[in-house]
């Protein structure tokens, strides 16, 4: 893992990575479903999050929907599960991507972070932080850094001790 390479170089990073190990970035293939997932799950709790995941896929008998299923599942279907109005548009919206523009994962994998990353943010619902997290975690990318991510911000004021009191220098 190339990361651990260039983390490695940081004192502090090194012996996180020493005593906890390197997590491996793994590539799924549905980038589709991947985006849908986390629409659905943000600002929610892991299990909450893991339960409405679970209702989705309920929804199509225990299998990854299709573009065009989620397409033909009615917003009060999608509501039902625990969306709220925003996050059921959102996750239509991405069905829609898919199909009208593309979203397979040869097409995306072959485009730069940031060609990708806008390319992504053209769907509504889909930010910044959105795509990048696909980069990482579905395209196995390790040259992102979502320095935008409030828990990664976080991390680093108590990683390094830094006196956050001025929020003009973060």
């Amino acid at each position: 893992m190339s990361y651990t390479i260039h983390l490695g170089k940081d004192k502090r990073f090194k012996k996180l990575i020493d005593e906890h190990g390197a997590v491996e970035l793994k590539k799924r293939k549905n980038l589709c479903i991947y985006l849908c997932a986390s629409i659905m799950s943000q600002q929610l709790s892991t299990k909450v999050a893991a339960v409405i995941h679970q209702r989705f896929l309920n929804l199509y008998g225990g299998k990854e929907p299709t573009p065009e299923q989620i397409l033909n599942t009615p917003q009060a279907t999608l509501r039902a599960i625990g969306l709220s109005n925003a996050k059921t548009s959102y996750v239509q919206n991405v069905a829609r991507f898919a199909i009208e523009q593309g979203m397979d994962h040869k097409k995306l994998s072959k485009m730069e972070n940031e060609e990708l990353i806008e390319y992504l943010t053209q769907i509504k619902g889909v930010g910044r932080w959105t795509a990048e997290m696909l980069l990482m975690f579905a395209l196995g990318r390790e040259d992102v850094f979502a320095m935008d991510d409030l828990g990664i911000q976080n991390a680093m004021i108590r990683f390094y001790k830094l006196d956050n009191s001025d929020k003009k220098l973060f």
